[in-house]
């Protein structure tokens, strides 16, 4: 039988060549990509959290171990228990703070995510309402760089219907998390009032536009940064706006999302340090991003750096990582 054509073909080669990790609920999304991923021989292991939020929780994560252990997959488990205030961005915090300790532990090069099509039209809808530009619009990729990892989310252009179609088809168990029906939560709002029934009527329409858009980003996106550990360079674009967006981009690689003040502060000064964490320093051809340390560094060093036109915030990291200044030529 061939296997379901859902993927597409180019993230399929990526996750051949990877040692790939799924996030993994129990719910019918992650449970349809354990099951596609498995019908194209991608090699995965699965992490689970367990919040003990629901009664069903627990069966959740035997349902993760009965995987795990039918198709010989490693189960990674983690239980907690979050106080209800923030709840939502207690959970998100505690669940990547799981999966990168995994990630750095074991060495794996990919996390994979079931977002699908709506979670992208929701997340788009919300930040259209906030005031945001077209890249913070599309915040959600199918490949996204992390810090030490790739995002891969290899659903972002499948409905979630399609998905439900293709779990009854193939008979497959899955669960229905009740917490997403919550109207408490922002997003389930946008879901039940705007995208599910936007979804429901033009989903061919919405997944060629996000097509478009993703091309579109491309565009607004235009350069290619240089990075030598922790050190991005990128060059200097004459439009400010294609600069912030790509500064934004790699700082969140960082693991910091940029406030509006921050972006603006960055354009304003161009010499200046993120969250006291991150320098960001615009040189005449070149921007250079790099984590911000203070360091004694020698004269001769010191001189190497004015000679390249390494601005002075930057130096300390050179030194601190061994690096040459002339190999950021």
């Amino acid at each position: 039988m061939q296997p379901s054509p859902l993927l597409h073909k180019a993230t399929i080669e990526l996750l051949k060549t990877s040692k790939n990790l799924v996030a993994f609920s129990g719910g019918g999304d992650s449970t349809a990509l354990f099951f596609l991923l498995l019908e194209h021989g991608i090699a995965f292991d699965i992490a689970h959290v367990n919040y003990q939020t629901r009664t069903q929780s627990d069966a959740e994560e035997a349902y993760a171990k009965a995987l795990a252990t039918t198709h010989h997959k490693h189960l990674f488990s983690f239980t907690c228990k979050l106080e209800k205030s923030n709840f939502e961005h207690r959970a998100r915090e505690e669940r990547y703070a799981f999966f990168e300790s995994i990630i750095q532990k074991h060495s794996y090069d990919t996390l994979l995510m079931a977002h699908h099509l709506g979670d992208q039209l929701e997340w788009f809808l919300m930040q259209l309402t906030r005031g945001a530009g077209l890249v913070e619009m599309l915040g959600m990729q199918e490949v996204e760089m992390r810090k030490a990892y790739t995002l891969v989310r290899p659903l972002l252009h499948v409905s979630k219907k399609t998905l439900q179609n293709y779990l009854h088809e193939h008979k497959i168990t899955y669960f229905n998390d009740e917490s997403n029906e919550s109207l408490k939560h922002l997003r389930n709002q946008f879901r039940h009032d705007f995208a599910t029934p936007l979804m429901d009527v033009y989903e061919e329409g919405i997944a060629k536009s996000f097509a478009y858009l993703s091309e579109d980003r491309k565009r607004l996106l235009p350069h290619q940064a240089k990075r030598i550990e922790d050190l991005f360079i990128l060059p200097r674009d004459a439009d400010d706006l294609i600069n912030i967006r790509q500064i934004d981009q790699i700082i969140k690689q960082m693991g910091t999302l940029l406030t509006k003040a921050q972006r603006d502060e960055i354009l304003k000064t161009q010499n200046c340090v993120v969250g006291g964490k991150i320098a960001v320093c615009f040189e005449e051809e070149r921007i250079f991003i790099a984590p911000y340390l203070t360091q004694t560094m020698e004269k001769k060093f010191k001189e190497a750096c004015r000679k390249e036109r390494i601005p002075l915030k930057i130096r300390p990291y050179l030194y601190h990582h061994a690096i040459e200044p002339s190999a950021l030529r």
